[in-house]
């Protein structure tokens, strides 16, 4: 017997190069990894109390489907500091991480064969999610003109109205921020046209200078996607949530409790902790080093050839064009950790059109590796032994 056809979507490459980059490790004890999305430092002290003190003392058994009332309520006051926002606690659905909001989101909002437009590049698990559930992607292709974010210029191009809109930003693999006038019209566009926008938001509070907006500030009929995983130094706490229209909030609520019943308990107590005054000193000390490594790349990059990428508005990632080193990204970042130990991600994650030309870096790491990779990567272009 075969798989279902549904099944049958692209693999998540930089999981190959997670694999290799661990070999090289085990073997040479050298590797430095800038191909993973994941901060280098655990979650914010604050919430390792509250965990160690949860596990000692609490049950910790099944939540309600949508996530305590604590957390849902801290969330939502959130809203309220860094947006100026009035969110209701009942608009909130915690989610087994975003992963998780983004599956419920989908499958509340389309149905097998509608339509969705995304940007390209962008994040390839929502892509092939979608995929997975039969829905078909409708391609933007991006331009640094638009910081590679969507525009209504695009969608009014389109030949017909799509059911939903995709839209990331800061965006995973681009690290740009969409424009605050772009988002309003964009927002104001899929209201307008019966469009379902999902804005992806997961990595707000990591930006350099361009301020993160969210969809929720023009209104409330898109499905807003949070994550405690980026900022909050929090990745395999497997936490997110969703910021639900009235119309959706019952069919999210029956497919997570048939799902996931609900997100993990340890983590939803937890991460209560991860909205304290206390946490975010820890965190924006985070976000002052990802603003120290931008700056380090920006400058080493261009002395190395690599001189076109994404504005790096915030997340910690550069996408960059190197059509000048190569044809085949996955080829050349298999050379390149194979010569030096320096693991990248190959952009065909990322674009299936385009990406054997591009390639993203992450800068989430500690500077001194960072510095080093550039080391090595200077030595391997220039033909020298790493």
């Amino acid at each position: 017997m075969e798989a279902s056809q549904r099944s049958r979507v692209e693999p998540f490459h930089v999981m190959e190069v997670a694999k290799a980059a661990t070999a090289r490790q085990t073997s040479h004890g050298d590797m430095i990894g800038l191909f993973v999305g994941q901060p280098a430092t655990p979650a914010p002290e604050p919430v390792r109390q509250r965990a160690a003190a949860a596990v000692s003392t609490e049950v910790l058994g099944y939540t309600v489907t949508n996530g305590i009332a604590e957390l849902r309520q801290v969330i939502a006051a959130e809203y309220g500091r860094r947006y100026g926002l009035t969110v209701d606690a009942a608009e909130v659905v915690i989610t087994t991480g975003s992963s998780g909001g983004f599956l419920l989101a989908a499958l509340a909002a389309f149905d097998a064969g509608a339509q969705v437009a995304m940007v390209r590049p962008g994040y390839p698990a929502y892509r092939n999610t979608l995929h997975g559930l039969g829905v078909e992607i409708v391609d933007l292709p991006g331009e640094v003109g638009n910081r590679f974010q969507p525009t209504v210029a695009m969608l009014d191009a389109l030949k017909e109205v799509p059911d939903g809109l995709v839209l990331a930003s800061p965006s995973n693999p681009t690290g740009t921020i969409i424009d605050p006038q772009e988002l309003a019209a964009v927002s104001d566009w899929c209201v307008e046209h019966s469009c379902r926008l999902i804005s992806d938001e997961i990595y707000h509070g990591i930006s350099f200078g361009r301020r993160c907006v969210s969809a929720r500030e023009f209104g409330s009929a898109s499905i807003v996607v949070g994550s405690v995983s980026k900022y909050h130094s929090m990745t395999g706490w497997r936490l997110g949530w969703l910021l639900v229209p009235p119309e959706l909030r019952t069919p999210v609520e029956n497919l997570q409790s048939n799902l996931a019943i609900c997100a993990p308990a340890i983590s939803q107590t937890a991460a209560v902790a991860a909205f304290t005054e206390a946490s975010r000193v820890e965190l924006d000390s985070h976000v002052a080093r990802y603003a120290a490594n931008r700056e380090l790349l920006l400058e080493r990059l261009p002395r190395l050839g690599i001189t076109d990428f994404a504005p790096p508005d915030g997340a910690f990632y550069l996408y960059c064009d190197i059509s000048h080193l190569c044809d085949d990204s996955q080829d050349w970042c298999a050379q390149v950790l194979s010569a030096t130990g320096v693991a990248l991600a190959p952009g065909v994650d990322f674009d299936p059109i385009n990406g054997h030309r591009t390639m993203r870096l992450s800068f989430c790491g500690q500077t001194a590796e960072i510095s080093e990779a550039m080391d090595r990567l200077e030595m391997f272009l220039s033909g020298s032994e790493a």
